[in-house]
């Protein structure tokens, strides 16, 4: 549910070590050189110790004192949400607690998706494709029902106690469990949606109880440049005719980010590929627009694909007659 090291990978696991140093959990790498720590200042470098709990928190604190954390994995969440934990916006700062997905089924690295609060104060909260395209959002906090008026989900179930908090230091949203025994989470997923998800003992997996967006396609540039999404068909992704993928390997692991590549140059790219022959257009029936296309006013729809014709840069065009 968490993972210190994201950004820099240990090549040798077995070599590896994460342990107490100077105050501080450090994970050392195959070299013994640290390349992660909790980065705090602790006056009880001796009486430090770290702590999994049984929801999920690995916590640092003094072993002497008090049960205050002095460091917990709470505060820096990477794409799992557990309870207890917060999604913030501080107010003072504008430095945002946030989840981000994974690369790919397989790394944790951080992918191009996030879920995080209106950065802009509003008490809503955003999903949003490399921290720039916003496709979704959760609506207004209703304190009365105590759910994003946009995720009727939310009031479901008796399991969760939802919080959000507002004040001139800082935004978040919180939320508990009503029964502490159930096992239970949000997850940024490498899909684009956010999933809540809670533990069947007696199956032993996760089962999937709501997501957001409810569908596949709806998630910004999901199957990537010349790619098309099929929300009745798996897998969702599928290369446009004359494409194919750019890494059959992302593929294999559900990473479709990098989209497609031609099979053939254009000769539009290339007038020596002519040979007789020129560009032309497939129809594609029942596509949805890109977010950003850009329009002209034109008198038919030969010359609006003439117009296209023209221009090495427009890979394609739809007319609409009204």
């Amino acid at each position: 549910v968490w993972v210190a090291n994201r950004e820099i990978t240990v090549h040798d696991i077995h070599s590896s070590e994460l342990k107490i140093s100077n105050g501080n959990l450090v994970l050392f790498n195959e070299s013994q050189v640290p390349i992660w720590s909790t980065n705090i200042s602790s006056s009880s470098s001796y009486s430090v110790v770290a702590v999994l709990e049984d929801g999920g928190n690995l916590v640092l604190k003094d072993g002497t004192k008090s049960s205050t954390p002095l460091w917990q994995s709470l505060d820096h969440p990477t794409h799992t949400w557990l309870p207890g934990g917060k999604l913030s916006l501080n107010r003072r700062t504008n430095q945002s607690r946030l989840l981000t997905s994974w690369k790919n089924s397989e790394d944790p690295a951080p992918g191009l998706f996030s879920l995080e609060l209106d950065p802009n104060g509003t008490n809503q909260s955003f999903i949003l494709w490399n921290r720039s395209e916003q496709y979704w959002t959760s609506g207004a906090w209703d304190p009365q029902r105590r759910i994003f008026s946009l995720v009727p989900e939310m009031r479901l179930n008796e399991i969760y106690n939802y919080s959000y908090v507002s004040n001139e230091n800082e935004s978040y949203f919180t939320y508990s469990l009503y029964d502490p025994s159930t096992i239970s989470r949000f997850v940024m997923d490498v899909s684009g949606q956010i999933k809540k998800l809670s533990w069947l003992e007696s199956s032993q997996r996760w089962s999937l109880i709501w997501s957001e967006p409810r569908q596949q396609c709806e998630v910004y540039a999901f199957c990537g440049a010349f790619g098309s999404c099929n929300e009745k068909a798996l897998p969702f992704c599928n290369c446009l005719t004359g494409f194919e993928p750019k890494s059959e390997s992302d593929w294999n692991l559900s990473d479709f980010s990098k989209g497609c590549k031609r099979k053939t140059q254009l000769q539009c790219e290339d007038p020596t590929l002519a040979h007789g022959k020129s560009d032309k257009f497939l129809e594609m029936p029942n596509i949805k627009l890109p977010q950003h296309e850009q329009s002209m006013t034109v008198g038919s729809i030969s010359e609006c694909e003439s117009t296209c014709l023209k221009n090495c840069s427009c890979n394609a065009y739809a007319y609409d007659s009204w």
